[in-house]
């Protein structure tokens, strides 16, 4: 189970090895996403809370990134966090996502991205519910929810 102090640590020293990496030009990550998803996992945007496809489902499953298909957290971790945005407590390995400091738009914030291909999935805080206290608050647009 991570912590907030193994993310921290993931973000400052390195984080786990991932395995394997996909690296595109970005005129092949637009031919491969829709207009939303590259603006999201790409750009690194943000769509509009409350308004996106996974805020209020709770439909069994695991979400992969929609970028690459990497696995990245089961259904049963995700959570009403109130939040506006997907919400969970835990990836479903260390080494599915990357952690880094994001200091954009005056805040201090840690961003989550695919450890795969780079896509940008949102940010993870320490508000979390017990007992790691983790929140993973990703847009919709970077994931995919598939029935397994």
């Amino acid at each position: 189970m991570l912590r907030w102090i193994d993310v921290l640590l993931f973000a400052r020293y390195g984080n786990p090895e991932p395995p394997q990496q996909i690296r595109y030009p970005e005129a092949r990550w637009q031919h491969l996403l829709t207009a939303e998803q590259f603006a999201v996992l790409r750009g690194k945007a943000t769509e509009p809370p409350y308004r996106n496809a996974y805020c209020r489902s709770y439909a069994p499953g695991r979400y992969h990134c929609a970028g690459c298909g990497t696995a990245l957290f089961e259904a049963a971790t995700k959570y009403h966090a109130i939040s506006g945005w997907p919400s969970f407590t835990q990836p479903v390995a260390k080494n599915c996502i990357r952690y880094a400091f994001d200091d954009s738009h005056h805040m201090q914030r840690m961003e989550a991205l695919c450890n795969v291909c780079g896509g940008h999935l949102g940010h993870v805080f320490p508000d979390g519910p017990a007992p790691a206290g983790l929140r993973y608050c990703i847009n919709s647009a970077s994931l995919e929810l598939r029935a397994e």
